[in-house]
């Protein structure tokens, strides 16, 4: 039986990839942080017949703590993971500082996902064919991580705060695969194409604009993410997989620089070690 977490699988492409795991038999644990939707979630698994196959964890993934929680009850759940789904993000459209003292966008966007992929490598060098699954803009060569200022204590902007956590994270596969060398966890980093995965975490007018494009432009999450599912189930060869809209992306644009992926790994290596 396979076992996948997806966090961020209360909603949107995290649920949809949840749901499709559930109906091929895995055992699957989604984070979220929302009880309802958590509890709606189970409410339909039970519906496929999988109740006993679903977990809920909730859990406000901005906090570093937070976290290291989270993986102690996955360990407690699953002796090994086959996936990890990470879709956790939250725009700002003023500047939120965690009790970490990060800034939101680059909380969840990149610590987060840095914290869930190492803390659960030992789980995935155990699955059958393990791979981390993180979504966000691949491919995408505007802008740097922010290095003067990464948590935008002067200067914030909601877009200048999403493209250097995007910038950031396209280097946490880089890093990732830089740090397990002889690993056997797959690390595939995509850009989907543009989603409708809801709006109630926008204040007005941005949640009335965001509504209007994505009634025009936006693809369902089930239609969007349909070319992530196929390579969860059919991995390529190589160890970073790095796609955008369902198309390779190569490997050697600066925004996957290597040394730029240490220097960052470096910077932040201390959220590794639970306090």
């Amino acid at each position: 039986m396979k076992n996948v977490v997806v966090a961020g699988g209360t909603t949107g492409m995290g649920r949809v990839i949840a749901l499709h795991h559930l109906r091929q038999g895995a055992r699957v644990t989604v984070i979220g942080s929302t009880p309802a939707r958590g509890e709606q979630f189970l409410a339909d698994a039970a519906a496929l017949g999988a109740g006993e196959r679903a977990g809920f964890v909730r859990a406000d993934l901005r906090s570093v703590a937070e976290n290291h929680r989270v993986v102690a009850e996955i360990e407690q759940r699953h002796e090994a993971l086959d996936g990890l789904v990470l879709t956790q993000l939250m725009p700002f459209v003023k500047r939120h500082e965690t009790v970490d003292g990060f800034e939101g966008v680059f909380s969840l966007y990149y610590v987060s996902r840095f914290v869930l992929s190492y803390r659960l490598t030992e789980l995935l060098e155990r699955g059958d064919t393990p791979l981390v699954v993180n979504i966000g803009a691949t491919g995408l060569t505007k802008g740097a991580v922010n290095w003067a200022d990464p948590q935008f204590t002067s200067s914030y902007g909601m877009v200048k705060a999403m493209v250097s956590g995007g910038r950031a994270n396209d280097l946490l596969g880089v890093h990732y695969v830089q740090n397990h060398p002889d690993g056997r966890t797959k690390y595939l980093q995509l850009r989907p194409w543009y989603t409708d995965s809801g709006t109630n975490h926008l204040p007005q007018p941005h949640r009335t604009v965001a509504r209007t494009l994505g009634k025009l432009f936006a693809k369902s999450p089930e239609a969007s993410i349909r070319g992530t599912i196929a390579l969860m189930d059919d991995q390529p060869p190589e160890r970073l997989i790095l796609r955008a809209l369902d198309k390779p992306v190569d490997p050697s644009l600066p925004t996957f620089d290597p040394v730029d992926a240490k220097r960052l790994y470096d910077l932040t290596k201390d959220v590794l070690t639970p306090s």
